[in-house]
């Protein structure tokens, strides 16, 4: 790993994130795969170690790191689980637009909630026929007097069946198309507030997912985040940093495919020799180590020009997230061949790992779309 990137201050995050991981993740992350849950207790430990909130301002209650060093955690947290990593990452992501727009009591209101209380949020965009183009969300929001009444279904929202309060996105113009998206800060508790079941998914079982049903739900017109009918411009903008997060998930998962396939080729013997010093063991080894490096170092490249405010850093988002996930496809099936049948056993850790990343190049827009998006800044 490049030391002129992980400097002292990086470095020091990055071990006391790894020993987190050793001392609370790993020892039952198996046993929460199986359950397909969140464990609560282990995510409000995280949250008490900052983990998120470390991008955040200092003035809500945040660490004020930049965002370099969310990719730094987020990888290391993402050894030990990747869903556990990616529930504290949708608090967090669900709480930039309020930082980004909201006003000064919204962002206490989301701080308390996180901070004081170990709670959850969620960025709830999706919906059933609104997956990649979000653009046809038809979940509405109507003025009414001083406050807006909300209708509509979304799916597939992280941390739905836990979280106390949801970032909504909704149309307050809906003859404007995607000029007429509004964001909403709405709390759990509000009347007509459900959440459907918890998805049983087949990988990132320790992140619940689920349904946001609202049903004439009255939301008080402060609770608008930012500019009514500003809301898609904010929704694409948070998930260019979020699938930095994804990136550095994937990267997480590949690197611990790594780890564990290197291990086991050299203590695993067939004729006579450990199989590491067969070729063909020994150059699968050898490709999933260039795939990590270079998307280590694309997700690396989209964190510091985020950190920076460079126009565009959407471009390069996009292809960290898409690379990223890729190779982490690569590596756990490439780590599940090297141990052969005992890798398709959930007794090793390889099949978990050969699950939980396939939602890599599916979630925050499937790859297909994350080449939309890099081909249309190559053809403007």
């Amino acid at each position: 790993m490049s030391t002129f990137v992980l400097n002292e201050d990086r470095l020091t995050l990055q071990k006391v994130t790894r020993e987190f991981v050793q001392r609370y993740v790993r020892p039952v992350a198996a046993e929460w795969d199986e359950k397909g849950e969140t464990p609560l207790e282990l995510y409000r430990l995280a949250v008490q170690h900052g983990f998120a909130t470390f991008a955040w301002p200092k003035e809500v209650g945040g660490l004020g790191l930049p965002f370099l060093y969310q990719v730094v955690i987020t990888e290391e947290l993402s050894k030990g689980d990747v869903g556990i990593a990616n529930t504290l990452g949708a608090t967090s992501f669900a709480g930039r637009p309020v930082l980004d727009s909201g006003t000064d009591a919204q962002k206490q209101f989301i701080a308390d909630i996180i901070l004081k209380q170990g709670g959850m949020g969620s960025f709830a965009l999706t919906e059933p026929n609104a997956g990649s183009d979000a653009s046809k969300i038809r979940t509405t929001a109507v003025k009414s007097g001083d406050e807006y009444i909300l209708n509509g279904r979304k799916c597939f929202i992280t941390n739905a069946p836990n979280a106390q309060f949801f970032v909504l996105f909704a149309k307050t113009a809906p003859e404007r198309g995607h000029r007429g998206i509004s964001a909403f800060l709405v709390e759990r508790d509000r009347p007509g507030v459900s959440t459907g079941k918890h998805e049983n998914k087949m990988g990132f079982r320790l992140a619940t997912a689920g349904d946001v049903v609202l049903e004439d739900v009255h939301v008080p017109a402060e609770n608008l985040i930012g500019v009514e009918n500003k809301g898609y411009g904010l929704a694409m903008k948070i998930l260019d940093y979020s699938r930095i997060g994804v990136a550095a998930e994937a990267v997480g998962v590949a690197q611990r495919a790594l780890d564990l396939a290197v291990e086991y080729a050299k203590g695993r013997t067939t004729f006579g020799q450990p199989i590491a010093r067969h070729q063909g063991i020994a150059f699968k080894l050898a490709d999933i180590e260039m795939r990590i490096q270079a998307a280590r170092s694309l997700a690396y490249q989209a964190a510091e020009l985020a950190d920076a405010g460079a126009a565009g850093f959407g471009k390069i988002s996009s292809c960290a997230k898409a690379f990223a996930s890729e190779t982490a496809e690569f590596a756990t099936r490439e780590a599940v061949q090297i141990f052969g049948g005992y890798g398709y056993m959930k007794d090793y850790e390889v099949e978990k790992l050969f699950r939980d990343a396939k939602l890599l190049s599916i979630f925050e827009g499937t790859n297909e779309i994350q080449r939309v998006i890099t081909s249309s800044y190559l053809l403007k």
